[in-house]
Order: structure tokens, then C-alpha cells, then sequence
């Protein structure tokens, strides 16, 4: 039987008289290349596990793809944000990741009662609970997560098509073998993170070689 994220956190709140509990999550920290999205969330009271949804890595893509089709139905309201390449390497991931998160928020039609967020406190977000591997202990955040997921996966793949040579169809930006050869043998494209190691390495090797 498939894993399911639970209601706890959620029902918690809903016990409590709110209504507007925003499960929070981003994809897209770790890669060479490309966005970093957030998904956010907010299920309708009282409803139920939606079965098979849990932690977006832990799902295959096609599972990740049905879900998402269920999630988008089923929830009050979802919203997705992100911040570019650009925003990444002017503000670093950090910052840029709680862009895209305030983005997502901000783009909800209601205003969260409680907000619930994968990982760690992030102070600025203000008020929330922070839930350690909380795409398998929220459903809200584990739905927010798969949303996200689809998502950036979608446009990486697009990208993809036009930079054939680094495999962003398969890798999604991360540092794969595939893709770090590709950087080394043809350079950056205007979709990598230029100042992170190891694109910024393969830059600095070539001004020394040049200056040289």
C-alpha cells in the first residue's frame, strides 16, 4: 500500500476553529541550473489523507504527475512561486528560496491562519510551525512539495530541449556526471548558477588559462 502524509499537524489547527492552514514547501535548492519553486497548500477542513501523496522524492514521476492532478482537485486553494536564476545568484539560494515561498503565499486567495513549513524556523516568514521532514508528516506541505515538484520538473525538461547537451531532461539541473562533462566541455549556459562550484570553477580555470 502506497505511503500517505497524514492530517495531524492540519487537524490540530482545525480543532483550534482555523480554516486556512498553508502546508509550505520548495523544490530546486540543490541543482547547477534552473528555478527554485515552492508550492503552497491549503487543504479543505476536515478532508481526509489523499492516498499515495507523501514526499515528492519518494514518488516516481509518473506518480508525482497523477497526483498532482488529484491534489490540484481536491485542496481548497494552491499557489506556486518562484525565484529565478538570476534572483538566486543576486540574493543567494536562501533568500531567494524565501521569495519564492512569500510568492507562493502570495498568491493564495486567502490569508494562512497557520503555517505550516517543511524543514527548519525561517524567521522571516514570520509566525509558523517548521516541521523537520515535514513532506511525510503534513499532507498539506507533502501536497505543496509534489505541486512544486511537477512543476519545476516540467520546465527543466522544457529548458532541456533547447541545451540538449546537459541532460536536464533526466537530471533536473542537479550535478550529475552527464551534466558536469557537459559544463566542462561546453561552459555555462544563462540557466546555471555561475558563481556556484562547480560552474564557477570551470570559469576560474579558464581566465587563469587565459590570463596566462
Amino acid at each position: 500500500m502506497a505511503r500517505t502524509a497524514p492530517t495531524d499537524f492540519e487537524r490540530e489547527a482545525w480543532d483550534c476553529g482555523l480554516r486556512h492552514v498553508v502546508g509550505l514547501d520548495e523544490v530546486g535548492c540543490g541543482p547547477l541550473a534552473g528555478p527554485v519553486v515552492a508550492g503552497a497548500v491549503v487543504l479543505r477542513p476536515r478532508s481526509r489523507p489523499i492516498e499515495g501523496v507523501f514526499d515528492s522524492k519518494a514518488l516516481s514521476a509518473k506518480q508525482r504527475e497523477a497526483a498532482a492532478i488529484e491534489i490540484r482537485e481536491c485542496v481548497f486553494a494552491w499557489a506556486l512561486g518562484a525565484a529565478s536564476t538570476r534572483e538566486i545568484e543576486r540574493l543567494n539560494i536562501r533568500r531567494a528560496t524565501i521569495l519564492a515561498m512569500r510568492r507562493a503565499i502570495a498568491r493564495l486567495p486567502v490569508e494562512p491562519e497557520r503555517l505550516l513549513v517543511d524543514g527548519r524556523r525561517i524567521p522571516e516568514l514570520g509566525d509558523h510551525t517548521a516541521i523537520i521532514q515535514g513532506d511525510r508528516k503534513s499532507l498539506s506541505i507533502a501536497c505543496a512539495s509534489i505541486l512544486a515538484k511537477v512543476v519545476r520538473d516540467r520546465l527543466m525538461r522544457s529548458l532541456g530541449s533547447r541545451y540538449p547537451e546537459y541532460g536536464w531532461e533526466t537530471n533536473k539541473g542537479y550535478a550529475t556526471g552527464m551534466h558536469l562533462a557537459a559544463i566542462h566541455r561546453l561552459g555555462p549556459t544563462p540557466h546555471h548558477r555561475a558563481t556556484w562550484s562547480p560552474v564557477a570553477q570551470r570559469e576560474l580555470f579558464e581566465e587563469a588559462v587565459v590570463g596566462s
